[in-house]
């Protein structure tokens, strides 16, 4: 087994972590608050490292939980969750008019994500995003791989079929 190294596998993991919390709370900050408090929890078990067989998988399954928690709680408080855009890429387009067509059509995508269910956005992010395998996805939301191929082929489809009927029809 492997000697972990907090500084060397655990810190280069926190933009990781960030994205999915910041896909599952919906808010940059939270996202900033589960990453911060994965870090802390994952210190506090560094007498159990030799342990874990994966010590990425243990972190995002931390990290998962943690953003789930506060999902809930602000569900139960009635706030609303605020979703925070990063600048669009422009490296796609050519003119101002392209380049808007091009940021729009990211923003219609972010909101469908963001409107799945939490597991289909869970394992679209750990897939189609973070490039996971389907045991790595499987090992960190505790459930099957063929879970993992039904929730990532439902939310692909939702997503397509959302997105064509938007095209065509507007919103």
């Amino acid at each position: 087994m492997k000697k972990i190294s907090f500084r060397n596998d655990v810190l280069p993991l926190k933009n990781e972590l960030f994205r999915l919390a910041l896909r599952i709370t919906l808010n940059h900050a939270e996202a900033e608050d589960v990453v911060q408090e994965t870090m802390i929890k994952v210190w506090n078990r560094r007498d159990h490292w030799d342990e874990i067989e994966s010590i990425e998988a243990f972190c995002l399954t931390i990290c998962r939980n943690i953003s789930l928690d506060k999902v809930k709680k602000a569900e139960n408080q009635n706030q609303s969750l605020n979703d925070e855009h990063d600048a669009p890429d422009r490296s796609y387009a050519s003119n101002p008019e392209e380049q808007a067509e091009q940021r729009d059509k990211i923003l219609l995508i972010r909101r469908l994500i963001n409107t799945l269910p939490e597991k289909q956005r869970s394992v679209m992010q750990l897939r189609d995003f973070e490039g996971k395998s389907y045991k790595e996805i499987a090992e960190i939301l505790a459930i099957s791989e063929e879970q993992v191929k039904v929730n990532i082929f439902r939310a692909r489809q939702t997503i397509k079929q959302r997105f064509l009927e938007t095209e065509n029809y507007g919103l």
